[in-house]
């Protein structure tokens, strides 16, 4: 690539256009680097400097469109830092004046009022918007996800969430989403702990501290994921993770040694228990505190 190609690409944040392209180089010496992955086609007649991102993606569609794209949905959610859907497709509001077609990993939407912000230079639904917007669409337990990691990231708060749910009133799914904002924690770190805690908060068990410390006689400090106090209880999720280290496994190990010790009983659960198992996983849970109680 010559500098002046390189140059064209940083300008644009990473993409240029065919017409610019063949203005700084031959047609043939174009194909050869598209035929070696260095030229890579992003969009009609976008090319980018090898495999894409989606801030290049979203760059070539500014390019492509002449005006900011704004990002929107599960894009939007992800560039927050909230996304808990693992989204693959490009979500983006159709700009004005523009009719920006649909097509592979491409999704348009029109969301007319949306309220945009702009975060390191790229045009976003704002955080709260993004994220009631985002948990409508979802099934519930995977709603509060949403909302949990959308107050984790601190991009927006209860009140916020709120507002912004107010102002997307009458739409599909609404109802639901504006009932779980008063059940939204930021202290929750991952979309299983929130299907956990809305399994616990259906059966009426009552409400755990959220990733409560412990600090063991040799004053080593033990963060768990559920815990009743009162009750010396912990509850954990495990993920099940077969690629766990050497390390992590000691770790999980001397950390059930430690609250033994002092007395804390530890029950463990798995994504089946939540998901397929609810009513077992909350019965053995009410034993566990009734025996405590006891």
């Amino acid at each position: 690539m010559t500098p002046e190609i390189e140059a064209l690409f940083a300008k644009q944040d990473g993409v240029a256009s065919s017409p610019q392209l063949l203005d700084l180089l031959p047609r043939r010496t174009m194909q050869r680097l598209i035929r070696g992955g260095d030229l890579v086609r992003v969009w009609p007649s976008i090319y980018s400097r090898g495999k894409p991102n989606d801030q290049v993606l979203l760059s070539g569609l500014d390019l492509r469109c002449g005006v900011p794209v704004a990002a929107c949905l599960g894009t939007a959610a992800a560039m927050f830092g909230f996304d808990t859907e693992s989204v693959t497709d490009l979500h983006v509001l159709n700009p004005a004046k523009h009719l920006l077609r649909p097509e592979k990993g491409l999704v348009v939407h029109r969301r007319d009022g949306a309220p945009l912000v702009t975060v390191g230079g790229r045009t976003l639904t704002d955080p709260a918007w993004t994220a009631i917007e985002v948990a409508r669409g979802l099934r519930r337990p995977r709603a509060l996800a949403t909302l949990d990691a959308a107050l984790h990231t601190g991009t927006c708060n209860r009140d916020q969430l709120l507002l912004a749910a107010k102002k997307q009133a009458r739409r599909r799914g609404i109802v639901v989403v504006r009932d779980l904002i008063a059940l939204a924690r930021a202290e929750a770190e991952s979309p299983m702990e929130s299907e956990s805690r809305l399994a616990m908060i259906d059966g009426a068990i009552p409400m755990p501290e959220l990733q409560y410390v412990i600090i063991d006689r040799d004053g080593r400090r033990w963060r768990v994921d559920f815990a009743w106090p009162a009750f010396r209880l912990v509850l954990e999720y495990d993920g099940f993770d077969w690629h766990r280290t050497h390390e992590q496994l000691t770790h999980d190990r001397q950390k059930l040694a430690a609250l033994t010790e002092l007395g804390w009983r530890v029950m463990q659960i798995v994504a089946d228990d939540v998901r397929r198992h609810p009513e077992t996983m909350l019965r053995r849970l009410r034993q566990q505190l009734l025996g405590a109680a006891a």
